[in-house]
């Protein structure tokens, strides 16, 4: 192939949330001119924390995100009781997760991920040009607006609204709330729960109901969850709603006298409907395309819907490195890439966020349609697995070679497994998109950007693929 003259597209993001910015600073490494519009202000995440595990660690540690500046614990203990006797079910050390996936499982504040992702993405130095907010005409759309994205029905030709899932068996519901960890420190019943409790993720069950808990902002304050189902579900959604804290305390009241002391002490509580949306069958029309939340939007079970968006992102800055013009067709065939990589498993993704690690039986029938029912996870160590190593199925026998743009401009930041250091050796790498059998033939290959097997990172050697399987090379 002849050298081609690479010119920078004109990339404009619908919204500003974790999915937008994360994009907008993918497509900045890329080399492309990135605006974002958001009708409100990039001062729009609030409240409640997030986790932010290893397959979106690995990619933001590697575009230069700061974890210390932005305040973030490192998860290392997870402790599952019942929430009425207190009685220990599970109980892990979760310090290995750094080496075995090659970056840390993080416990965040939301607005504290979000300012360390606008500053990455509009700060004058690094690789790139600063993300503009703005809005104008674009070669390319990535809406990344959220759950009501009016984008769905653009690309699908008809509404397909996220609704509360009215199977009883099924949580729908939540109640957000912050307590500084000082006040809980402060009265000796409830003290207890904070010893040796640096990253530790609790999780307290109850019939029907869960309590999901974790530090958040260097430890000084306490992330809490209360989730449920319920029958009479709010005509609106707003994250600023609050509920009177009795609702709370009468969710539980056959908990642990010290847990519901705990709840005593919340004085804000949000109310927020968790909705359900089934996996829709595309992602892109012409130039525009959905990710994040408007793609696949998640309940909080598998604390991967921040994670998602991530791996969107960096998809997305990938494929579109040294894209050879803004002609319609260019940038539909990357957008094709693009779903083929990321669809399949953000639709797995959103099937397992529908019930807790400890109830794969609820999602086993319809998450098996996409990766065989065989290959589904039945406990939390291996929700660990297929999540944080992300294995993907499918596009087997199809081999996809994509020139990855050297001043995409990975940093060193950030701990690193085998699988990492290998892949990111050299200054200019070939991405390798391929499936099943023929990633055992790769010689260095990696899950970084969240595609999983689909994609292999070359130091020079070509991995060999097998006789018959389809080239395409983009």
């Amino acid at each position: 192939m002849g050298s081609i003259d690479i010119k920078p597209l004109e990339i404009v993001i619908v919204g500003s949330g974790i999915a937008g910015l994360s994009a907008a600073i993918s497509s900045r490494r890329a080399g492309h001119n990135v605006q974002i519009y958001e009708r409100s202000s990039l001062n729009n995440e609030i409240g409640a924390a997030i986790h932010v595990c290893p397959n979106a660690s690995r990619g933001l540690l590697k575009l230069g995100f700061d974890p210390v500046r932005s305040q973030l614990i490192t998860c290392k203990k997870t402790w599952v009781a019942n929430g009425r006797t207190l009685e220990k079910f599970r109980e892990s050390d979760e310090t290995h997760i750094e080496g075995k996936y090659g970056a840390p499982w993080y416990l965040a504040h939301r607005v504290d991920l979000h300012e360390e992702l606008k500053r990455m993405a509009t700060q004058e130095d690094g690789v790139g040009k600063p993300v503009v907010i703005n809005l104008k005409k674009g070669d390319l759309i990535i809406a990344a607006d959220g759950i009501h994205s009016s984008a769905v029905e653009a690309i699908l030709g008809s509404p397909n609204p996220a609704l509360p899932n009215e199977n009883p068996n099924f949580i729908n519901f939540i109640y957000r709330f912050l307590i500084p960890s000082s006040t809980i420190l402060s009265d000796p019943e409830t003290a207890h729960f904070l010893d040796d409790d640096d990253g530790r993720f609790k999780l307290l069950l109850g019939e029907g109901k869960r309590l999901v808990w974790y530090p958040c902002r260097n430890n000084e304050v306490q992330n809490l969850g209360a989730m449920f189902h319920s029958d009479e579900l709010p005509d609106h959604e707003d994250w600023h709603t609050s509920v009177d804290k009795s609702a709370l305390t009468d969710l539980f009241p056959d908990f642990h006298p010290s847990v519901k002391k705990v709840l005593e002490m919340a004085t804000e509580v949000k109310q927020w409907p968790l909705l359900y949306r089934a996996p829709i069958s595309k992602w892109h029309k012409e130039r525009l395309v959905v990710i994040g939340d408007a793609a696949h939007p998640m309940l909080p079970h598998q604390g991967q819907s921040g994670a998602q968006a991530v791996e969107d992102a960096l998809a997305l800055g990938i494929i579109f490195s040294n894209c050879p013009g803004n002609e319609s067709e260019t940038i539909s065939r990357r957008l094709q890439l693009f779903e083929k990589v990321r669809k399949n498993r953000g639709s797995v993704m959103q099937i397992f966020s529908n019930a807790g690690q400890d109830e794969s039986d609820k999602i086993v029938k319809e998450a098996g349609a996409f990766i065989g029912e065989e290959n589904v996870p039945r406990n939390p160590d291996e929700f660990f697995e297929y999540n944080f190593r992300h294995e993907e199925f499918g596009f087997k026998n199809t081999f996809i070679k994509l020139d990855f743009k050297p001043s995409f401009g990975l940093t060193d930041n950030g701990p690193q497994g085998d699988d990492a250091a290998k892949a990111w050796e050299t200054t200019h790498y070939d991405i390798y998109f391929l499936g099943g059998e023929d990633v055992e033939s790769a010689t260095h290959w990696s899950r970084i950007i969240g595609t999983s097997n689909q994609v292999l990172i070359s130091t020079g050697e070509v991995p060999l693929y097998s006789e018959g399987s389809a080239v395409q090379e983009i």
